[in-house]
């Protein structure tokens, strides 16, 4: 059986999402970031980065938000999770895919995170620069879930990845003014309530904490067990 590590409200949550969609048997491992468990000795020896998720397979431990989701793809094909190598349309599945997971995460990270960073004198100018960048983003987004539309259905792991990401651009951080509302982008925001009416959406937002529509009309999380931060 699969092994997820987990925190709620985290990256895993979109691998997570995947698992449901793909109706795949699997274990969910709680990763207490409230006692700072992702830098545990442990969690280190499984997933050396430190980082959240890792799910443990057949073919080995398989950490990064991406590899995880492509590795599902190509192993549960029947999921409809994304086409395979042989299909034509692989390419612009790949390219959408990492252009989320190699450029939009890792900007969010970076308002999420200045201190890891820039100096502190330095982050009201960091945050609006990213915010710039991330408003360029969600526009190409917009422009491509529009001229692609089956590429950015649900289940589709680029919705997935798509929606969790609105869902932190809305809500995170929660010390700044908010910069994000998916309804600046309407190509976006049918992404978004697509989600919301997955039976995987429902599932996975009991489970953690996450309302009634969280990505369409996001809130911040409330989980039953462990931390999102």
């Amino acid at each position: 059986m699969l092994q997820l590590y987990y925190a709620p409200d985290n990256a895993s949550l979109i691998v997570r999402l995947a698992l449901e969609e793909a109706a795949v048997p699997h274990k969910m491992v709680l990763v207490d970031r409230s006692v700072q468990a992702q830098k545990s000795t442990q969690y280190l020896a499984l997933n050396p980065t430190g980082q959240i998720p890792t799910l443990v397979t057949p073919d080995g431990v398989i950490s990064e938000t991406g590899a995880c989701l492509l590795w599902l793809v190509d192993t549960h094909p029947q999921a409809g999770l994304g086409p395979l190598p042989t299909d034509a349309t692989r390419g612009g599945f790949l390219r959408w895919l990492f252009f989320l997971s190699n450029t939009v995460h890792p900007d969010l990270n970076r308002i999420f995170y200045p201190d890891q960073f820039v100096p502190s004198d330095a982050r009201d100018a960091h945050h609006d620069r990213i915010v710039t960048r991330l408003q360029r983003h969600y526009e190409i987004l917009d422009a491509a879930a529009r001229a692609e539309p089956s590429v950015f259905a649900p289940p589709s792991v680029v919705a997935l990845y798509l929606g969790a990401l609105l869902r932190w651009s809305a809500i995170y951080p929660p010390t700044r003014d908010r910069w994000f509302d998916v309804a600046d982008y309407p190509s976006l925001k049918d992404v978004a309530q697509a989600l919301d009416k997955r039976a995987s959406t429902r599932s996975v937002a009991v489970a953690e904490g996450l309302g009634d529509a969280p990505f369409g009309q996001p809130q911040p999380p409330n989980p039953p067990v462990g931390s999102a931060l």
